[in-house]
């Protein structure tokens, strides 16, 4: 055996070059995902980010064996999800976006009922809801109906309702919409905690800001189609554009400046402020040394970077929709 060889990279989830159309060979045919292509390792967070339509949940139900690929392929865990889908199902849980709890029932109540539903062992069934409690912080509110909840607090138990059966894989479907920021933030916090543990997670989101905090790699998918891929740092680093603010105390100081640089570099005048493309720290501190006559001039300076919302623009042309 040679050495040297390269072991393969094994992936928990990989979809192959898939479409999905329905109503094939019809008036009405509509391809729902093309030429899809992820590869999840294990323990990774994995983030869908694209507007509602985008097929993101669509994804979701692939992996979950709910659809079908028409053209391509899909291994979860080595399965075809759709072709083992109860074997599959007890590997992996679902998050979605309907939190689907029981109001009348408090949140301790909720998960016993989903643990025996499940197939948790009856022994171990109240040692397992405490732990998932603990998890999500709910502890102090397992004794109280769920329809007393904020939505924050159904999120956090829905999510606790999918650990119950100890996934590999969780399945999260915008698993922060419409929360508010501390719960936002506490559900966060969580999925990373998760995924420290060795938990896969793949979520689909359309909020820029949870992409950029969670995502180990980020697809970014639009009208079906993959739009570009990569972790945030990677993505933003295709289109640069990191920026230098030079606010200056006049408008005609301003205007001198630009003058100055304009045939050297990428930038913008507007008012008393000139935006200079600048893309390397070298770059940054050359035009510095070039501006120091106008040190006196200058009020402050800023520096922005792009985000992924600037990468969605940057690819896709449009902002997200609603």
């Amino acid at each position: 055996m040679d050495n040297n060889k390269l072991i393969e990279e094994k992936f928990v989830v990989e979809i192959n070059k898939v479409d999905l159309i329905f109503n094939k060979n019809s008036k009405k045919e509509f391809k729902a995902l093309e030429k899809l292509d992820i590869k999840i390792r294990n323990g990774q967070i994995f983030c869908l980010l694209g507007p509602n339509g985008s097929g993101k949940t669509t994804t979701i139900n692939l992996i979950n064996g709910l659809l079908e690929p028409t053209h391509g392929d899909i291994t979860v865990l080595g399965m075809k999800p759709s072709k083992s889908r109860k074997t599959v199902l007890r590997k992996i849980s679902l998050v979605p976006q309907e939190t689907a709890l029981y109001n009348d029932l408090t949140a301790r109540e909720n998960l016993l009922f989903h643990a025996r539903y499940y197939g948790v062992n009856r022994k171990y069934i109240s040692k397992k809801v405490d732990e998932v409690l603990g998890i999500v912080q709910l502890k102090n509110r397992q004794n109280d109906r769920v329809g007393t909840f904020s939505g924050g607090m159904q999120r956090r138990l829905a999510l606790a309702r999918a650990l119950l059966t100890e996934p590999e894989i969780l399945l999260l479907d915008e698993p922060t919409l419409g929360v508010d920021v501390q719960s936002r933030n506490a559900i966060w916090e969580q999925i990373r905690t998760l995924a420290l543990e060795g938990k896969t997670v793949i979520l689909t989101t359309n909020y820029m800001e949870e992409a950029e905090a969670l995502g180990e790699q980020v697809l970014i998918i639009d009208k079906g189609k993959p739009v570009k891929s990569g972790s945030p740092n990677e993505l933003k680093r295709y289109i640069g554009q990191k920026q230098m603010i030079i606010h200056f105390t006049d408008t005609t100081y301003a205007k001198q400046v630009y003058d100055y640089i304009a045939k050297d570099y990428d930038v913008t005048f507007k008012g008393n402020q000139l935006n200079v493309n600048t893309n390397t720290l070298n770059i940054q501190f050359q035009l510095l040394q070039q501006l120091s006559k106008y040190e006196k001039h200058m009020s402050h300076l800023d520096y922005s970077e792009p985000n992924l919302q600037d990468v969605f623009l940057h690819f896709t042309g449009k902002e997200l929709r609603d």
